[in-house]
């Protein structure tokens, strides 16, 4: 059976990447997926956005991609991320992928970064039932070309971690790397099984917490005099939302 770490929403924190990426290597995960914002809100875009590309194999498109290369002339926000990033790097987090497929002990996975019907399409785990049963739109095998419904979906976006079997089909959030919205602590998912296999075989999912050094963020973000610095920083010591611009 192999192990494959689900890591998300790593919003620029350094700190909280650094943390998760020595929990992953410290288990001997050698399989890393990426659901998207990797930039946004911290400061590093620029490292994390280069080490992702370097450490994960698969990357997906999260809405601070979008935003970031759609409005970095028109907002404040977006428009200091797109300066530390550059032209080349802004292109290439607009061009990633929107979802990504494959099969884990004989059952179909999807991952997105918010839905399969867009990355700014928020699914919460209290919605009703009709909104999470949305989020298993059909996939193409790429085999036989049949529309399938997937068995398993992980996303990000919504920094929130959490389970939960519907109708007989799993719907997952891997929680966020760098801005957890939950409890002050990074969080990423571990899917283990047969990857790639179409014999039905055991699989199991788990979640991680992994504590980093919140302050060491915080000066991060000072030294970098990000936009809405204070909302940032009240967000990474509670893990209390504060309304203000997308997650």
């Amino acid at each position: 059976m192999e192990r494959i770490a689900l890591v998300s929403d790593i919003h620029g924190n350094y700190p909280a990447w650094q943390a998760v990426l020595a929990d992953i290597d410290q288990r001997g995960i050698k399989r890393i997926f990426c659901l998207g914002d990797l930039v946004g809100k911290g400061p590093d875009a620029v490292k994390i956005t280069d080490e992702v590309a370097q450490r994960c194999e698969v990357i997906i498109r999260g809405n601070w991609e979008e935003l970031v290369a759609r409005m970095s002339g028109d907002d404040e926000l977006f428009g200091w991320q797109a300066q530390q990033l550059g032209p080349e790097r802004v292109k290439y987090l607009e061009e990633l992928p929107f979802r990504h497929e494959f099969l884990l002990s004989g059952r179909w996975v999807s991952l997105v970064h918010a839905s399969p019907e867009n990355v700014f399409h928020r699914v919460q785990p209290w919605d009703d039932l009709e909104r999470r049963l949305g989020m298993f739109a059909p996939v193409v095998n790429p085999t036989t070309q049949e529309s399938i419904i997937p068995d398993i979906v992980g996303y990000g976006d919504i920094h929130n971690a959490y389970m939960q079997h519907l109708e007989g089909r799993l719907l997952f959030n891997t929680g966020s790397v760098g801005n957890p919205l939950d409890i002050p602590a990074a969080s990423y998912a571990i899917l283990e099984g047969e990857y790639l296999s179409e014999e039905i075989a055991p699989y199991s999912l788990q979640f991680a917490r992994v504590p980093y050094d919140i302050e060491q963020a915080v000066q991060d973000a000072r030294d970098a005099n990000i936009p809405a610095l204070d909302y940032y920083i009240k967000e990474l010591r509670t893990g209390v939302y504060r309304a203000m611009q997308q997650d």
